[in-house]
Order: structure tokens, then sequence, then C-alpha cells
């Protein structure tokens, strides 16, 4: 079952809210999904300060709709429920998503979405690959096609997989910030991505819990703040480091659209203070 959702207030997050009651179709798709990629961030803020959200579809677009955003669970489980109320076919899948020691194969810790049923000269079939939740990764829509894809400065691949068959492998851009993610035939429930959110979410070895990560994709890249080293992933790479509670909270307002309480920059800074000054004197040792 898919949940019921704030559909006008989604749309209106998105910018477009002219899209309500409209057909579903190739360019509606592709605006969707890159004003989402653009305006929603990628974050796991609340991971890293320790009171992971839900991944109910319809609390994670209350969360989108009030100004958030989320990590894979969030932001494909929100947007698959917002394209099925407007008529999309959408189907949620396993997948995994692997960086260069992670071997192959549809782990679990990320949701996939596919689109089916919209052809067009790129898409024959009308399958489509939609994804908000690789955080550098998509920015608008794929045509679910082997080959070679290219997405503003980025290229990727597409194939069928070898880890899941009757699946499909999308190869990272080098440039990425991770080598690929693999996914499932079937589709999946949200209940399906449960303990693996736990685990994400609580254990002292997962990414999420050691590192505060945010991110967002527009036409010509992508702004990833890992702890405080901005990096800008595209057509003009460059990177920074921000020294100061004020550079930092200033980027999160200004490049990801985040706007923290005063109580939780108050407990957030110390926490990235504290672990970048610890990864420096591992740098240096």
């Amino acid at each position: 079952m898919f949940d019921a959702i704030d559909v006008p207030g989604y749309l209106s997050r998105l910018g477009l809210p002219e899209l309500a009651g409209h057909e579903p179709s190739v360019p509606a798709l592709r605006a969707l999904h890159q004003a989402h990629a653009e305006r929603v961030p990628y974050e796991c803020l609340e991971i890293y300060l320790g009171r992971p959200a839900s991944i109910c579809p319809a609390e994670s677009t209350r969360r989108i709709v009030a100004g958030r955003g989320g990590y894979c669970f969030h932001l494909n489980g929100a947007f698959s429920a917002l394209l099925r109320a407007l008529g999309y076919r959408v189907t949620r899948h396993v997948g995994g998503v692997q960086g260069d020691a992670d071997p192959a194969g549809a782990c679990g810790n990320h949701l996939v979405l596919t689109v089916a049923g919209l052809p067009a000269a790129e898409s024959p079939e009308g399958d489509w690959l939609v994804d908000l939740g690789m955080g550098d990764g998509l920015h608008g829509p794929l045509p679910l096609v082997a080959g070679t894809h290219q997405d503003g400065p980025f290229r990727y691949g597409l194939r069928p997989s070898e880890a899941e068959p009757g699946g499909w492998r999308f190869d990272h851009d080098p440039a990425g910030s991770f080598r690929g993610m693999d996914f499932r035939a079937e589709s999946a429930r949200i209940s399906d991505f449960a303990a693996k959110h736990a685990e994400l979410s609580t254990s002292p070895e997962s990414g999420f819990v050691r590192v505060a990560v945010v991110a967002r994709r527009d036409a010509s890249g992508a702004d990833v703040l890992r702890g405080l080293t901005l990096t800008r992933i595209g057509a003009a790479p460059a990177r920074a480091e921000l020294t100061t509670s004020a550079d930092y909270f200033a980027a999160l307002g200004d490049l990801f659209g985040i706007t923290l309480s005063a109580d939780d920059r108050a407990v957030l800074w110390p926490r990235l203070a504290a672990a970048h000054e610890r990864w420096l004197q591992e740098q240096s040792g």
C-alpha cells in the first residue's frame, strides 16, 4: 500500500504546483526528479544527532514538506508515494550501493525506484530508473536501457547485474563518491528496509553515524558536505574546509536549504569540530 500524502504541499516544496493533476509523462517525471534533486537535500544529520527519523513514506513526505530531507529510504520512499499519487506506475526495489572495497550485490542498504509505462525515444520499453537517494547520483531519471548515459557532467553506465540475476547494475562516474549500485528486479516493501535502516542509524560502524553527510545535485554537478569538508564535484570542482560554526551553518542554509534550531546547532557543532580534529590528527599521523 502507498501512503496518503500532502500532494499540493509536496509539489509546492518542489516549485511545481502546476503538476497537480497533470498526466504522467516523461517531461513531467524529469521535471519532478530534477526539482527534487535540487531542492530536497540528501542528509543524515538526524542520525548524526542520535535521533533517526522513521522511514514511513507518509512521515518522510511530511518531513520534506516541512523543509528537510533524508537519505535513500526517506527520499525515494517519499518520492515513490508522490509519483504514485500523481498516477505513475512506480516500483520500489532492494538495492545495494558499494564503495571501492565492497562486493557487488543488493545488500539492502539502498532503496531504488523504477517507473514503467512512459515510452520515449531513449526508452522504447517505457522503463526508467528513478533515484534521489544516491547523494551525488542522478539529477534526472535515466532510461532503463543498457549502455552509457550522460547526466550533466557525469557519465553513468547501466547493464544487467551480474550479482542479482534479472536485476540491474548502475556504474557511477569515476568522479562520484561511490563505485556503483545493484538492484533486484522484484518489487519491495518499505518494511523490507527496516532492519538495515536500524543498522545504518545506530551501528558505530555505520558511515551515517560516524560522519555527518549532506549532498545536493544540480545540472552541473553536486555539492557534498562530509563533516567540515565541502566539495564541489562536476564541471568546476572545488574543495574547502569549513573551520567555523558560522561558515558551516551558512553552507547548510545557502547550499542545502537546511536551517537548524539553536538547540540542534549547539549539539551538532561540538561533535563536528571534535570529529574533524580527530580526522586531522589521523591525517598527520
